[in-house]
């Protein structure tokens, strides 16, 4: 698990290689995602944005950004969090991912960008 805390924010990431969906011969990789967004600051926050770097090591390098985190904008109350899991495919079977999450303290309207952990991407077989 990737964790990392950004302004009382804390984001943990752990991932899954789907070989149901994958198809290897045709270099196609699918990968799940868990994030965990736990608000351990004094402050109401709430999720505005997403924005992710998915590096494939084949030298391709996608940038995905847009509203929220798969349909929702989630509101966190000091101590609470929220799960999402998500995917991502992959032509090599071997990357990573970084980014950053846009938020809002609710109390006074002010933004901070939240740090995703970066994390790696890779089919079991490629750890030997």
């Amino acid at each position: 698990m990737n964790t990392t805390t950004t302004q009382g924010v804390t984001v943990s990431v752990t991932t899954n290689y789907l070989p149901d969906y994958s198809s290897p011969s045709q270099e196609h990789y699918v990968f799940a995602y868990k994030i965990d967004i736990r608000n351990n600051s004094e402050y109401t926050v709430k999720l505005l944005r997403r924005h992710w770097y998915i590096y494939d090591a084949n030298g391709v390098v996608r940038e995905v950004e847009g509203d929220g985190v798969v349909g929702q904008q989630p509101v966190l109350e000091p101590g609470e969090s929220h799960q999402y899991v998500s995917g991502c495919n992959l032509k090599s079977g071997l990357g990573k991912m970084r980014g950053t999450y846009d938020m809002e303290r609710l109390g006074d309207g002010s933004t901070f960008e939240v740090e995703i952990p970066e994390f790696t991407l890779v089919v079991p077989y490629r750890l030997n």
